[in-house]
C-alpha cells in the first residue's frame, strides 16, 4: 500500500522540475505554464470529490484497480500532448484519478488496530510522502536526460502494473454502507457542520500546502537564476534532500498514538514558519537552501500526518467521506499556492514566494489558537495534553 500510493501521487509531481522545459517545447510563459500545475492541484481536489466517497459504499479493490487504469491513459495523454490545451486536460485528467490515493489510505486504516492506527497511517503515508519528494528527483534527472515526455511514458506503464498487483495482492473490501452518490454527499456537509476537529484539520491542511506548493512550483525558477544557474536535474536533486520529511513520518505517526496529534500540529506549523524565514535570509547560499528545505518538508509532512491521524479517529464507518473533505481542501489549496507560488515569482522573486509562505503559516498559528477552544468543548482533554485525547 505505501508503494503504491507513492507511484500513483507522483504522478502529480512530476511536473514541477519539468516546468522551464516544458514552457520551453510549448513556448508559453511562467503564469501560464503554471496553470498546468494548477490544474493537475485542482483534478485531485475534484477526483476526491468524485471518487473517495465511494470507498464507504463500493468496494474498494475493484475501484482502486479501475482508477489506476484511468491514470494510465491520462498519463499517456499527457506523453503525447501536441499542444497546451492537450496539455492542460491530460494534466486535469491526471489529477482526478490520483483519487486512488485516498481510497487506498483509508483502506489501510481500516485493516489497521485502534491502538495502532497512527502508526500505519505513517507507514502509508511515508511511503506517499517519498513518492512526492522523489517524483521531483526521478522526474528532474530522467528527464534532463531522456525529455519530460519520457517520463509520463514510463508512469502510465507503472500504473497498468499497479493495477495488477492490487487487484491479485490486496483483500476484498467490502462496503459499509449503503447510499447513493448524491446522499453521500449531502452526509458530508452534515460531517463539516458536526466535526469542529474536521474543520480544524482541513483548513491547516490547506494553509501547509497551499506554501508547500508555491515553494515547490517556483524552486525550479529560482535556480536557473544568480548564483545557481542550474536546470531541472538539480531541481529535481532537492527532492533527496526534502527526504527527510518523509522519514519522519512512521516516528509522527507513533508520537501522535502517544501524546496526542493535535500538539503535533502547533510544532509543525512553527517549523514550517521557520523554514521560509531561513529560505529567504539564506537561500542563495546552498547550505541555507537545503536547510530550509530539509525544515519545510519536515513541517508539512508532520502537519499532514497529524491532521490524518485527527480526522481518521472521528468516525470510523465515514474515513472515506473524512478524507474526502481534508484532501479536496488540501489540494484546492495547493493549486492556488502553484499558481500563486508562478505569479509572486515573476512580479516580486524570491522575495515573494517566501512571504507567502510565512504569511499564510502565521494565519495558521491564528487558527490554531482561535478554533482551540472550539475543539476542546467538542472533546475535553486536548487542550490539557491528556494522551487519550487523539483530537
Amino acid at each position: 500500500m505505501a508503494f503504491s500510493v507513492g507511484a500513483v501521487v507522483a504522478n502529480i509531481y512530476y511536473i514541477q522540475p519539468l516546468l522551464a522545459t516544458i514552457a520551453g517545447t510549448f513556448r508559453i510563459s511562467v503564469p501560464k505554464v503554471g496553470t498546468v500545475a494548477m490544474l493537475t492541484q485542482f483534478g485531485a481536489a475534484a477526483g476526491m470529490l468524485m471518487f473517495v466517497p465511494l470507498g464507504d459504499t463500493k468496494e474498494r479493490r475493484r475501484l482502486i484497480v479501475s482508477l489506476l487504469v484511468a491514470e494510465s491513459v491520462c498519463l499517456a495523454a499527457m506523453a503525447s500532448a501536441q499542444n497546451f490545451a492537450w496539455l492542460a486536460l491530460a494534466s486535469l485528467g491526471i489529477g482526478i484519478t490520483t483519487a486512488t490515493v485516498h481510497v487506498i489510505v483509508p483502506f489501510a486504516t481500516h485493516l489497521a488496530s485502534p491502538a495502532r492506527r497512527g502508526a500505519t497511517i505513517g507507514a502509508v503515508l511515508g511511503g506517499l510522502l517519498f513518492g512526492i519528494l522523489l517524483a521531483r528527483t526521478f522526474s528532474g534527472l530522467l528527464g534532463a536526460w531522456v525529455g519530460w515526455r519520457a517520463i509520463y511514458w514510463l508512469a502510465a506503464g507503472l500504473m497498468l502494473v499497479l493495477a495488477v498487483l492490487i487487484r491479485t495482492g490486496l483483500p476484498e473490501s467490502k462496503p459499509e454502507l449503503k447510499l447513493s452518490w448524491p446522499s453521500l454527499i449531502g452526509s458530508t456537509f452534515v460531517l463539516i457542520r458536526e466535526q469542529p476537529v474536521l474543520r480544524e484539520a482541513a483548513t491547516l491542511g490547506a494553509i501547509f500546502f497551499c506554501a508547500f506548493s508555491a515553494f515547490w512550483t517556483t524552486l525550479v525558477f529560482f535556480l536557473e537564476t544568480p548564483p545557481y544557474h542550474y536546470g531541472s536535474g538539480v531541481a529535481g536533486l532537492f527532492g533527496l534532500v526534502g527526504a527527510a520529511g518523509a522519514v519522519c513520518a512512521p516516528f509522527i505517526g507513533r508520537m501522535a498514538d502517544r501524546y496526542g496529534a493535535r500538539r503535533n500540529v502547533l510544532v509543525s506549523l512553527i517549523v514550517a514558519l521557520v523554514s521560509f524565514v531561513v529560505l529567504y535570509l539564506f537561500g542563495k547560499h546552498m547550505s541555507g537552501l537545503i536547510v530550509g528545505v530539509v525544515l519545510l518538508d519536515i513541517g508539512v509532512q508532520a502537519g499532514h500526518v497529524s491532521n490524518q491521524t485527527r480526522i481518521y479517529s472521528l468516525l470510523p464507518e465515514a474515513r472515506s467521506r473524512l478524507n474526502m473533505v481534508y484532501m479536496s481542501c488540501y489540494f484546492s489549496a495547493g493549486a492556488v499556492g502553484s499558481y500563486a507560488g508562478s505569479v509572486l515569482w515573476q512580479r516580486f522573486g524570491w522575495a515573494g514566494v517566501c512571504g507567502l509562505g510565512c504569511g499564510l503559516l502565521t494565519a495558521g498559528c491564528g487558527v490554531y489558537a482561535f478554533s482551540g477552544h472550539e475543539v476542546a468543548r467538542a472533546y475535553p482533554g486536548t487542550l490539557t495534553g491528556d494522551p487519550s485525547a487523539r483530537w
